[in-house]
């Protein structure tokens, strides 16, 4: 019988890689700086990575922190990076862009959609940041996304819950609604109840692990969410 949830956790080492791996995660988002909320991995981290882990590994193409409004040569960067995320063996990118008004840049998303493939492709929390967040929606799946990772627009995932939920009921069958941002272990169940959306992306807010008591703490975290997911999932709604 299929999985009825997925969950993604957010990596930014190879040890954070390898206690996704160990701890049942679906796939991983590999990515550096998550202090700034992620930038684009080194080619020399994600080639160990890809080496190493077997589950799918998607990354962040994300030139820089700050906004998400970029320049042609920042444009022209996130193309390369693309290619080397395929060319190293990923299995899918998370990326975004925005115009100067808000709105999703639905051209230039789309032809990094389109460089990505076979690749999977996520529209990441850029989309948190537009003001009309249903135009958005339809905005991101003209670009050709398969998924959207979102916060409902709010400061995480908790206070967006209602607001994921009727995104993931307008969006239907044409695109997958992931929950991310501020996720932990002690808000998940409550947010599935409330958003209806059983795939899920974070890091459990745990600092970058190091060593094998870091990796091992994350793995049990890990462990317990994906317990809390699966009950969620198979307790019947009520």
């Amino acid at each position: 019988m299929s999985k009825s949830f997925l969950f993604e956790l957010c990596a930014e080492s190879l040890e954070a890689a390898r206690a996704a791996q160990s701890g049942g995660a679906d796939r991983l988002e590999l990515c550096e700086q998550l202090a700034i909320a992620g930038v684009t991995p080194s080619p020399a981290l994600l080639a160990q990575v890809v080496a190493e882990i077997s589950i799918p590994v998607h990354v962040l193409i994300r030139p820089r922190g700050g906004d998400f409004v970029y320049s042609t040569a920042e444009f022209h960067q996130m193309r390369q990076e693309i290619a080397e995320a395929k060319s190293a063996g990923a299995a899918g990118i998370a990326v975004g862009i925005l115009l100067r008004n808000g709105q999703v840049d639905v051209k230039r998303t789309h032809e990094l959609a389109k460089l990505a493939r076979p690749m999977k492709v996520t529209f990441h929390r850029a989309f948190d940041e537009t003001d009309d967040l249903e135009l958005a929606l339809e905005d991101v799946i003209r670009t050709g996304a398969d998924c959207l990772l979102t916060s409902g627009g709010a400061p995480n995932v908790l206070a967006g819950a209602e607001q994921i939920a009727r995104l993931q009921r307008q969006a239907g069958s044409r695109l997958e609604i992931m929950a991310g941002g501020g996720l932990k272990l002690s808000n998940l169940p409550e947010v599935v109840r409330r958003s209806g959306v059983t795939c899920l992306h974070g890091s459990l807010s745990r600092p970058n692990p190091s060593g094998a008591n870091g990796r091992a703490a994350l793995e049990q975290d890990l462990r317990e969410a994906i317990r809390l997911l699966q009950q969620e999932c198979l307790e019947p709604a009520g």
